[in-house]
């Protein structure tokens, strides 16, 4: 089994509105996003996948959020964006992209400092 990743960051607000306590205030990180995908072959040039490709779906979607209030974007105007919730919604929107491939999607991560961070997966 080969696992492959890619790491990447955006930068955002948010706040959480049910939390009660510091965090339902308006702050600021610098998330970083760490998606890995499953092969258990490898293609003809000897690669699971290609890295580029994978950053590419990554950047593309990271970059909606990337300097705005999350709180704003859907679907965190009706759900908290939460560490998990952004996981979770991260791997919902890159999850089709390897519907039909020989590799799958593992888990995202979500780290919202250098020593806080979660792992999606259904």
């Amino acid at each position: 089994m080969y696992q492959l990743f890619v790491e990447e960051h955006f930068d955002a607000a948010h706040y959480l509105r049910n939390y009660h306590g510091k965090c339902e205030n308006l702050h600021g990180h610098r998330f970083k996003v760490v998606v890995r995908l499953e092969a258990t072959k490898l293609n003809e040039v000897g690669l699971a996948y290609d890295f580029a490709q994978l950053k590419h779906y990554l950047r593309e979607l990271l970059g909606q959020f990337d300097h705005a209030c999350l709180n704003d974007i859907a679907p965190f105007e009706k759900i908290e964006p939460s560490c998990e919730n952004i996981a979770a919604t991260i791997y919902d929107k890159l999850q089709p992209r390897f519907s039909r491939l020989p590799v799958k999607l593992a888990y995202v991560e979500v780290w919202e400092s250098p020593t806080s961070g979660v792992a999606y997966y259904p």
